[in-house]
């Protein structure tokens, strides 16, 4: 039994599954915290029986303080959100998950204050302006860098960053935020760029698909680079910290790179690309910081991270190995 226990809000969805797996991995005991108790990602990964699951929601200040406190959680990883679409639906509700209940776990954090040293949570990049308000020569944007974001789901991270400031300098409450890009990897269903996820989904299971964008740039993180981004940003020593909120990135590539990246790992892939539209997210994120504070390292290229993907997509569905 370890001396460590981690509360994962979220802890059943997309990202927060593979948090628990490399938790876990880690040596420590793991609690995933979510509406829902649905362990289909947690099983994939062959963790759902080493990992409690509680069912709570975090934008209910006492199902947060009581599963802290019930589960002697010594840390707590908060990655429960609305995302980017879903927000735009439902904007009151993403207000009431996003902010409040980024609220009732800083609060409950400062209530605990003798039981839990750190809360590790998910800002996002979404609180950066769009691409074409970052002019520097070399194209990188710092975490000092202007902050305006154009979409509800960006907004509340944005207030979320201020809201987690005012509790660490007036209460102590040691967090730290990180700000990820586009999450990609197996078992992805949701956000507002799971779509590019079909220019690996659909050539791995030998289905044609076009795809916009063309030289507009990705940063493509791959999901397990993710979940070990939150295990350094939940056990860094406040000593070594310069900041707060971190960026951290995968590789930065282009739609048409990516699409080649495919057709050189499956040769008979129907991938087509144009030039057609606007992504709107900055993607061209300095992490400095993050190698230098958290030793946070990328362990997946965009080849590396594609070909996993694509053998657990193909194993799935029965297919030939690569």
């Amino acid at each position: 039994m370890s001396d460590t226990t981690v509360l994962v809000t979220g802890g059943t969805g997309f990202i927060g599954s593979y948090v628990v797996d490399d938790l876990l991995e880690a040596g420590h005991d793991v609690v995933a915290f979510d509406r829902s108790t649905n362990t289909r990602i947690l099983e994939k990964l062959g963790v759902a029986d080493a990992v409690e699951v509680r069912r709570g929601d975090v934008s209910e200040a006492t199902d947060v303080i009581g599963a802290i406190r019930e589960t002697g959680a010594t840390h707590v990883v908060h990655l429960a959100a609305l995302l980017t679409t879903t927000a735009r639906e439902h904007p009151r509700s993403a207000l009431q998950v996003n902010i409040e209940g980024t609220n009732n776990v800083l609060e409950a954090a400062r209530i605990l204050e003798d039981q839990v040293d750190r809360v590790a949570w998910a800002s996002s990049a979404a609180v950066y302006a769009p691409p074409t308000n970052y002019t520097d020569d070399d194209g990188w944007v710092t975490e000092d860098d202007l902050i305006y974001p154009d979409t509800l789901y960006g907004a509340t991270k944005a207030y979320n960053e201020h809201q987690a400031r005012v509790y660490y300098e007036d209460h102590g409450v040691s967090h730290v935020g990180l700000r990820p890009t586009v999450a990609y990897g197996p078992y992805r269903e949701t956000g507002g760029s799971a779509f590019l996820a079909n220019i690996i989904e659909k050539p791995a299971l030998g289905e044609p698909f076009a795809v916009e964008y063309g030289d507009q740039l990705i940063d493509w993180q791959y999901v397990k680079d993710i979940a070990q981004a939150f295990r350094k940003a939940t056990f860094a020593p406040d000593a070594r910290l310069s900041r707060r909120i971190y960026n951290v990135r995968g590789t930065v590539a282009s739609i048409r790179e990516a699409a080649e990246t495919v057709e050189a790992i499956l040769p008979d892939a129907q991938l087509e690309v144009s030039d057609d539209g606007d992504l709107p997210w900055t993607q061209t994120l300095d992490m400095t910081a993050a190698k230098d504070d958290l030793l946070y390292e990328p362990g997946y290229d965009l080849e590396k991270g594609f070909r996993e993907y694509i053998e657990i997509l193909r194993a799935e569905h029965g297919l030939e190995a690569l």
